[in-house]
């Protein structure tokens, strides 16, 4: 059987009340008997006298009690107020004394003190670790309420925006981050509840690209949205950069491979026969499944220079001289057909660290060049010497056509032809360059042109020397 729960104790304050009461009540019948001979008597006088006294004594000690209760309970009453003002950072300890009623009420506000700094310190590490993996976070990260004003946002969307940090809260979003379309996908959230996904550009974050995923916060009318923005812009040009190169590795293969096709269609259909022209039909097709095999071979190269696989050896001491007389060798021949003069200038006896096989292919891919687009009976000329701050400086110059103004800064894209009309019946792929700004920068230097239409150009390779 459960055990019926125990009578309630009376408390001390209202047993005293009842007590006091008791003996007001007890005065009324004393009192009578006091007053009682003096109005049998007929002496009113005396009798009101005497009832003055008494109804003064009462007051007196009614007064007296009030006080006394009041006393005892005012001094623990402020101690409680001040140790609740001061939760939940105080540490004040409440003494066990004062009224019974109030040292329950005591022991229960210390024991609800405890929890709430539990609760309090709690809620701090939580927010101190989400304040620190914001911070770490590389995504943006933005929280807004239901009038679209900024609860927080993390140092990666500040940058991303170039806003002051830190944002307070409160601000309007457009105050913080000028962007149509950044607040459409916040308003939308907060009304619908409904998450939302998508890679979008945004030109007030410098045109960068980004993966956004942006979900509700709360519920109905006081319902918020937070958005976590992923920089993707990378990985959207490597994307661009991957479809554009399909698209002109195909554009380039497409144009000797149907001259191919076309010339040797000729010949089956009776071209072979014709002793005039069969022999000009096979060497178009020769010339072009040479410069076919040439843009596999480039594409070869920059497969390599783009796999970022460990080179088979360490760099190594490369004496630039030797290196400078192994390209002009290379292309001594191409040049003496064309009537280019070939010339090393003031070549210095100095070193770089690296390797030769590489930097050969970048010097040859600017001499091939400097031969191509040369004019009849020009010149090229090569130097080396090293300059200021332990480097070592390479520059071919040539007296050809030169490059116009608009196209420098596009010259070293894969597949851009500066000239096209000239470009293809001199047999370049539109590689040579890329591949000769990836050897340079794959042994920590840099590569420059300098040129002027129709004056030639200076192409530049500084390199650390060894």
């Amino acid at each position: 059987m459960v055990a019926p729960p125990a009578p309630k104790a009376v408390p001390i304050t209202l047993a005293k009340a009842i007590a006091a009461w008791c003996l007001l009540m007890l005065a009324v019948p004393l009192g009578s008997l006091w007053l009682w001979p003096d109005i049998a008597q007929g002496g009113h006088g005396a009798a009101l006298f005497k009832l003055a006294i008494l109804f003064g004594a009462v007051c007196a000690i009614g007064i007296a009690f009030v006080y006394a209760l009041a006393a005892t309970w005012s001094a623990p009453a402020r101690r409680l107020e001040n140790f609740v003002a001061a939760l939940p950072t105080s540490e004040t300890s409440l003494p066990d004394d004062g009224p019974e009623e109030l040292q329950s009420l005591a022991r229960a506000m210390r024991a609800m003190a405890a929890r709430v700094r539990d609760v309090v310190e709690h809620a701090s590490l939580e927010s101190s670790r989400r304040e620190i993996v914001l911070a770490c976070m590389a995504e943006g990260v933005l929280a807004v309420d239901n009038t679209l004003r900024v609860i927080f946002c993390n140092d990666a969307f500040a940058r991303a925006f170039s806003a002051r940090t830190p944002v307070p809260e409160g601000r309007i979003l457009y105050e913080v981050v000028r962007e149509p379309m950044l607040r459409d996908v916040l308003a939308r959230v907060v009304r619908s509840g409904a998450p939302e996904t998508g890679r979008f550009q945004l030109p007030s974050a410098a045109g960068r690209w980004f993966e956004a995923r942006a979900l509700p916060i709360g519920e109905n009318a006081r319902r918020g949205a937070i958005i976590v923005l992923h920089d993707v812009t990378d990985i959207q040009r490597q994307e661009q950069l991957r479809k554009d190169f399909v698209a002109d590795v195909s554009h380039e293969l497409r144009t000797p491979l149907a001259a191919i096709r076309g010339y040797a269609e000729t010949l089956l259909d009776g071209a072979l026969e014709d002793r005039a022209n069969n022999r000009k039909f096979l060497e178009i097709i020769l010339a072009h499944a040479i410069r076919l095999n040439n843009i596999a071979s480039d594409l070869l190269v920059l497969s390599e220079l783009d796999s970022d696989a460990p080179p088979p050896t360490p760099p190594e001491p490369i004496r630039v001289a030797e290196v400078v007389d192994s390209a002009l060798h290379s292309v001594q021949n191409a040049a003496a057909l064309r009537g280019i003069h070939l010339r090393r200038d003031n070549c210095q006896d100095c070193s770089v660290s690296g390797y030769r096989f590489r930097l050969e292919q970048a010097l040859v891919n600017l001499l091939d060049n400097a031969v191509k687009f040369n004019r009849p009976d020009g010149e090229v000329v090569i130097e080396c010497a090293p300059i200021a701050g332990g480097r070592v400086q390479i520059s071919v110059s040539d007296t050809g056509i030169g490059i116009q103004s608009e196209d420098l800064k596009r010259i070293f894209e894969r597949f851009y032809r500066a000239d096209k009309a000239r470009s293809r019946p001199a047999g370049g792929t539109g590689l040579g360059l890329p591949i000769v700004k990836e050897v340079v920068e794959r042994m920590g230097g840099s590569v420059s042109v300098e040129s002027q239409l129709g004056a030639g150009s200076r192409f530049t390779i500084v390199l650390q020397s060894a």
